[in-house]
């Protein structure tokens, strides 16, 4: 009992990190110096889009983002896996080598966990699937919950399941990463649910700015500030 609350108690001293799930490079410059960006999630088929080399654009986003980007690899079996990991990881300190939920991906990423190399294990849909992720070491499991509510199950449950079974087993490490984010309550969804990093669309996260009530007041208070006709010197 004692190990399960002082669990409980570390847990929400954290705070939760976002993630940006793109490869747009203006995108993640606006935000780089906010503190709100924690790090940065991509695939191929999210770098396909923008026509841009692989390589080159993970590159130019670890130079922006100090924190974890993730950097996924195209092979599917694992000794391709290990070899493109290596590879992909020599770009740049803060690269997370990204593999499928499979056999070979799971071998990869405990070979790649030995050699202190970050694995973000992907495209998970099960909580079996996540305890044979933190099992093989991963730093990153990411459950898929949009995709989970798109075949009508709750892709929320999902990351409640995996939070549980992680905080019976202290020596588990493996971060929650909340992916598929369609809307600004998967966010806070998910916060509640205990992940401890939402990736997102940019337009996700200007959405969490957004309040229509935020923004009636603000017209207000500038409205009556005007009508005293004073200035705050600068």
């Amino acid at each position: 009992m004692i190990v399960i609350t002082l669990t409980y108690i570390t847990k929400n001293i954290a705070k939760m990190k976002f993630f940006l799930d793109t490869a747009n490079i203006e995108e993640i410059a606006e935000f780089a110096n906010t503190g709100l960006l924690d790090g940065v999630t991509t695939n191929p088929s999210i770098i396909a889009s923008y026509g841009k080399p692989f390589e080159e654009v993970i590159a130019a986003i670890c130079k922006l983002v100090d924190g974890p980007v993730s950097a996924e690899v195209t092979a599917t079996d694992h000794e391709t896996m290990l070899k493109q990991g290596r590879h992909l990881a020599q770009i740049a300190n803060n690269v997370v080598i990204k593999v499928p939920l499979t056999s070979d991906g799971l071998k990869a990423c405990y070979a790649l966990r030995q050699e202190e190399i970050d694995v973000n294990v992907t495209l998970c849909f099960s909580t079996g699937q996540a305890l044979l992720a933190a099992k093989a070491g991963a730093t990153f499991i990411s459950p898929f919950i949009g995709r989970i509510d798109d075949i009508g199950y709750q892709g929320m449950n999902l990351i409640q399941e995996i939070a549980q079974i992680y905080s019976n087993y202290p020596d588990f490490n493996t971060q929650i990463l909340a992916a598929s984010i369609r809307s600004p309550l998967h966010v806070t969804e998910a916060a509640q649910m205990g992940a401890d990093v939402a990736t997102m669309p940019t337009k996700v996260l200007k959405q969490l700015f957004k309040h229509p009530l935020t923004d009636l007041g603000l017209e207000a208070f500038l409205k009556d500030w005007k009508n005293t006709d004073q200035k705050i010197s600068a």
